[in-house]
């Protein structure tokens, strides 16, 4: 597993939206970034955790920092899922989990006996100068997003 240290540069990468572009992480400096890890668009959990970021969107834009959400839904899906709960941010698309490895976040899984490899929820806050500030790793929902926004 990939150890990210506070202080360190996060990994640039460029994945696509779910508005049809590509996004670069790099681009975004001067801005402080959560960049959140989910498992899989349309599930429960998953649901409620985008909801939540965009029940706070506002807030987060106030601090000004963006939020963007990854997993490895492919695009289409990811658009599904923005357009049903009209999420506010950008869903990005890891298909072939790189991001998600070089964030430390591609893990074996376990669940009803069955072993498999896939995203451990997990959130990064990540500084202007693209330093990582503050890392969550096997997040519960509930109150989550409530615990980013007092540490802002």
């Amino acid at each position: 597993m990939t150890e990210l240290t506070i202080g360190q540069e996060v990994p640039d990468f460029t994945l696509p939206a779910s508005n049809g572009e590509e996004i670069t992480l790099s681009r975004l400096r001067g801005r402080k970034v959560v960049l959140y890890f989910y498992p899989k668009d349309m599930t429960p959990t998953c649901t409620d955790q985008a909801c939540s970021f965009r029940d706070f969107h506002s807030a987060f834009e106030e601090k000004g920092v963006t939020v963007l959400g990854v997993s490895p839904d492919p695009v289409k899906s990811h658009g599904k899922f923005r357009d049903k709960h009209k999420l506010p941010f950008l869903l990005l698309s890891d298909e072939d989990h790189q991001v998600s490895e070089s964030y430390g976040v591609w893990q074996l899984k376990k669940m009803y006996g069955r072993e498999y490899m896939g995203i451990v929820r997990s959130t990064f806050l990540i500084d202007e100068e693209g330093k990582l500030l503050k890392e969550w790793r096997k997040v519960k929902v509930k109150g989550h997003t409530e615990d980013i926004l007092s540490l802002l």
